[in-house]
């Protein structure tokens, strides 16, 4: 009844530690599928002033419990504001993080609950998950040199943290191989560029 169908878009989130490239290679990506750009935290306006509060410096006593709340409520808002509609518009969506974040942050990093974490980003989202999780692996000591001085509340926390943090996302990746693909982020920009869409197009079968 009513015709077809509108095609549903394909969602895909990039993840990895500080100074991997995600951002980079999401806004490439992006344009190269004529994508709907976002990130996590602070796609929506809402979320940009959550973001604020769980990176900026000043913050200080935010609790691991709190800080994963405030996550979730950024990802609540990013999906029924902007990521829902367009996936239901047919657009493709291409995302700087999203709920592997949590799991690997708040989850292997602060020490709650994996399950826990990824429950409540699924209530968040109302189920709504990347159709792939594209993981760029960059060495610390890389990382290390691209953030330079000038760092937010997350990317000052210490070398354990960190290290913590991408163990829990190989983890993920190790868990869902169907779902998450490894990418080396140590080469030049046109290169990780060219990794990943070759990637996207085994995968999701998109024509690029």
């Amino acid at each position: 009844m009513g015709g077809e169908s509108r095609t549903r878009g394909r969602f895909i989130a990039f993840e990895g530690g500080e100074a991997c490239g995600k951002s980079t290679q999401a806004a490439l990506l992006a344009d190269a599928l004529g994508a709907v750009l976002t990130r996590e935290p602070g796609g929506t306006a809402i979320g940009a002033r959550l973001r604020e509060l769980v990176l900026s410096p000043d913050t200080v006593g935010l609790v691991a419990r709190a800080e994963a709340l405030i996550m979730a409520a950024d990802r609540a808002q990013h999906v029924a504001e902007l990521v829902e509609p367009a996936l239901s518009s047919g657009r493709h969506v291409v995302t700087d993080r999203f709920a592997g974040s949590s799991i690997a942050y708040q989850g292997h990093g602060r020490g709650l609950p994996i399950g826990e974490i990824r429950d409540l980003s699924l209530w968040a989202t109302g189920g709504v998950w990347p159709d792939l999780i594209l993981l760029l692996e960059v060495p610390a000591a890389e990382s290390d040199r691209r953030l330079g001085g000038a760092r937010d509340r997350m990317e000052s926390e210490s070398a354990a943290f960190h290290a913590a943090v991408m163990a829990g996302f190989r983890a993920q990746a190790a868990a869902e191989p169907q779902r998450w693909a490894v990418v080396d982020g140590t080469g030049t920009i046109e290169e990780v560029a060219m990794a990943v869409l070759d990637v996207v197009a085994e995968r999701l079968q998109l024509s690029l």
